[in-house]
């Protein structure tokens, strides 16, 4: 795999943080080339002194040198005091930046000043907060406001979903939801944990008590894959229910189906089951601290421990049964062994008929005949050659 690098940022808008003093930073969507998509809290003032540090890494593009070659973007210095007014007047010079800087030629875009710059940071996933303080007010940049150069590129709708019970969060990184509750999911994390937002409230829900309000099926979710990704475990788990694994830590297993609620059908040797994707990693991938902070927390609750769920579709959310999967998956492991079967006995084949034919006697070369037999034998003409 190579080197990460970010396809895309957008601005989603600013927070109004209480503290430990009062203070506004901006929220950004990342999308990665792994297609992974993260939520990162910048302060201006952050974003002011990278802006700086890479027109110091590159004196020519940033027009030092001569002004006629400047490519990186300009970016206005902030003021002594940055107010409510400032930080929303400046959303758009700082979207349009964005824009830009990913734009610029890749020894710029995808150096590692402005990939680790914009990398997920742990204050970013548990973003400190004081309860006896005023919670954080959230204002989402306008839908209008995004028609800019951005949205050559596509830029992120927030999805609207719908709570189908009531969850009482267990830490102070989630959020609490009452069945019939609308959120904007801003992240939709491959762990089943999504960072969702409702009013001024914001924090991490499990997907599994979300549902979208255009159906039950989930479109985005990938169709079963029985070749299977391998994977390691990283954490053990102890099956709950019937359906699911129980693996050790150093496992290596195989993942056949990806679902959006963090419960991943894996197939060990010629079992398969669910189990929880944040205790799993790719095997050969490099293991990072976010990952290593992910798996300390529990795994998401699945739908099917959700109790009293209310749903607003009168038809269920289609589920494939677990002896499908089984059956499906010796249907695949079994015409692999044929087909590797097969390939062997051609191979075979050809290695027997290449000894058969090296091992075939060569024709043997005839004795000369003797000169009275020639004599006696042969035509006047050859008689005469002997003489």
């Amino acid at each position: 795999m190579g080197d990460a690098f970010i396809r895309h940022i957008e601005l989603l808008g600013y927070e109004k943080r209480f503290f430990p003093s009062q203070h506004y930073v901006y929220m950004f969507l990342v999308k990665w080339n792994d297609l992974s998509e993260k939520l990162v809290y910048r302060r201006f003032t952050e974003i002011y002194e990278f802006h700086k540090a890479l027109k110091e890494m590159f004196p020519i593009e940033s027009g030092d040198i001569n002004i006629e070659n400047r490519i990186i973007p300009h970016l206005p210095a902030p003021k002594w005091f940055d107010g409510q007014r400032s930080t929303q007047n400046r959303q758009g010079t700082l979207a349009e930046y964005c824009y830009m800087l990913v734009n610029l030629p890749h020894k710029i875009s995808r150096c590692l000043h402005v990939v680790n710059f914009f990398k997920v940071r742990p204050d970013d996933m548990n973003p400190v907060t004081d309860s006896q303080i005023k919670k954080p007010e959230v204002f989402l940049l306008p839908t209008d406001a995004k028609k800019n150069a951005t949205d050559i590129t596509g830029p992120i709708v927030l999805q609207t979903y719908r709570a189908i019970a009531d969850y009482e969060k267990s830490s102070t990184s989630e959020m609490a939801l009452k069945a019939g509750d609308m959120v904007d999911v801003v992240e939709k994390s491959e762990s089943g944990w999504w960072f969702c937002q409702l009013k001024n409230k914001r924090g991490w829900v499990p997907a599994a008590y979300l549902e979208p309000m255009d159906g039950p099926d989930e479109s985005e979710e990938q169709d079963p894959n029985y070749a299977g990704e391998q994977y390691v475990v990283q954490k053990s788990y102890t099956a709950m229910e019937d359906d699911e694994l129980s693996l050790k830590e150093g496992d290596t297993i195989e993942v056949i189906h990806k679902l959006l609620d963090g419960w991943w059908v894996i197939r060990k040797d010629e079992t398969t089951g669910y189990y929880p994707s944040m205790y799993l990693q790719k095997a050969g991938e490099a293991n990072t601290s976010v990952k290593s902070e992910l798996r300390n927390r529990r795994a998401p609750p699945r739908r099917s421990t959700i109790r009293n769920a209310k749903s607003i579709h009168k038809q269920s959310r289609k589920q494939i049964s677990q002896e499908t999967y089984r059956r499906n998956s010796k249907k695949y492991i079994q015409s692999q062994r044929n087909l590797k079967k097969n390939f062997q006995n051609k191979a075979n084949v050809i290695i027997e008929k290449n000894e058969r034919e090296e091992n075939k006697a060569q024709p043997a070369v005839p004795p000369r005949p003797s000169k009275d037999l020639i004599l006696n034998r042969c035509t006047e003409s050859t008689r005469r050659k002997i003489l």
